[in-house]
C-alpha cells in the first residue's frame, strides 16, 4: 500500500509519440518532502517523465495519480509548480505581475494575489525587482523570478525541468539554493531534472533515466 503522504504515484507509466516510446513501464512514487534529482542523457525521456508527473501530459499506458490532490492537477491550479529551462516571463508585465498572474488565473482576488506575489519574492530575496520588466533582468534573475511564479501558490510539488541548463556554475548554485529554500519553507517535494552532477549531488535521491526507464528502479521517497 502506498503511503497516503505521497504527492505522486505512477504505475507502469508509458508515453509514446507515434512509433517512439519516450517513457516505458515506469513505476515511481514521489513522497512528501522528497528531494529527487532526475538525470540521464538528452533524449532519455527525463522531460517526458517530468511532464507526466506534473500533469501537463497524459500517459499512453499505465496510471498517474496524485493522492493528496484527490483528482488531476488541472483541477487544482497551483498545487504543482513547474519551472522550465527558460523563464518565459510575459514581457509586458513587471516582475510582481508575472508572479501574481497564475494566482489570478486560478481565481485568487487581485489584492490577495499581489500580496502573495510580494511575499514569495521576499522569500527568494527578489523584492527589489518587483517593478522591473523582464528585459531589465539578468538571466539568473529571470530564472529566479520564474521559480517565484511557480511557487507563489505554495504547491505540494515543484517540478523543475533543466532549470540551470543555461547557467554558469555560480548561477546554477544560486538557483538550486532558491529552489531548496522555497521547497523547505513551503514543505513541498522537489523533482529536478539536470545534466549537472554538482546540482544532482545536492538532492537526497537520484533517478537515472535510460531509454525511457529509471535504472535502478526508484525506492519510494516518502
Amino acid at each position: 500500500m502506498v503511503d497516503d503522504r505521497a504527492v505522486f504515484v505512477g504505475e507502469h507509466l508509458v508515453r509514446t509519440f507515434g512509433a517512439t516510446t519516450a517513457v516505458r513501464d515506469v513505476s515511481c512514487v514521489v513522497g512528501e518532502g522528497a528531494r529527487i534529482a532526475v538525470t540521464g542523457a538528452s533524449g532519455s525521456g527525463k522531460s517526458t517523465l517530468l511532464h507526466l508527473i506534473a500533469g501537463i501530459d497524459e500517459p499512453t499506458g499505465g496510471t498517474a495519480g496524485w493522492p493528496r490532490l484527490d483528482g488531476h492537477p488541472r483541477q487544482h491550479p497551483g498545487r504543482i509548480g513547474i519551472v522550465l529551462q527558460r523563464p518565459a516571463l510575459l514581457p509586458t508585465l513587471d516582475v510582481g505581475e508575472n508572479v501574481a498572474l497564475p494566482l489570478l488565473l486560478a481565481g485568487r482576488p487581485a489584492e490577495s494575489a499581489r500580496l502573495a506575489a510580494g511575499d514569495t519574492l521576499a522569500l527568494l530575496g527578489l523584492t527589489e525587482l518587483v517593478d522591473r520588466l523582464p528585459h531589465e533582468l539578468s538571466g539568473g534573475q529571470a530564472q529566479r523570478v520564474a521559480v517565484a511564479r511557480a511557487v507563489a501558490a505554495r504547491p505540494q510539488l515543484i517540478v523543475a525541468d533543466e532549470p540551470t541548463a543555461a547557467m554558469d556554475t555560480d548561477g546554477a548554485a544560486h538557483l538550486v539554493d532558491a529552489l531548496l529554500a522555497v521547497a523547505d519553507r513551503t514543505c513541498a517535494a522537489l523533482l529536478l531534472a539536470t545534466h549537472d552532477t554538482a546540482v544532482a549531488d545536492r538532492l537526497q535521491q537520484r533517478w537515472h533515466v535510460v531509454d525511457g526507464t529509471i535504472e535502478p528502479r526508484p525506492e519510494p521517497s516518502c
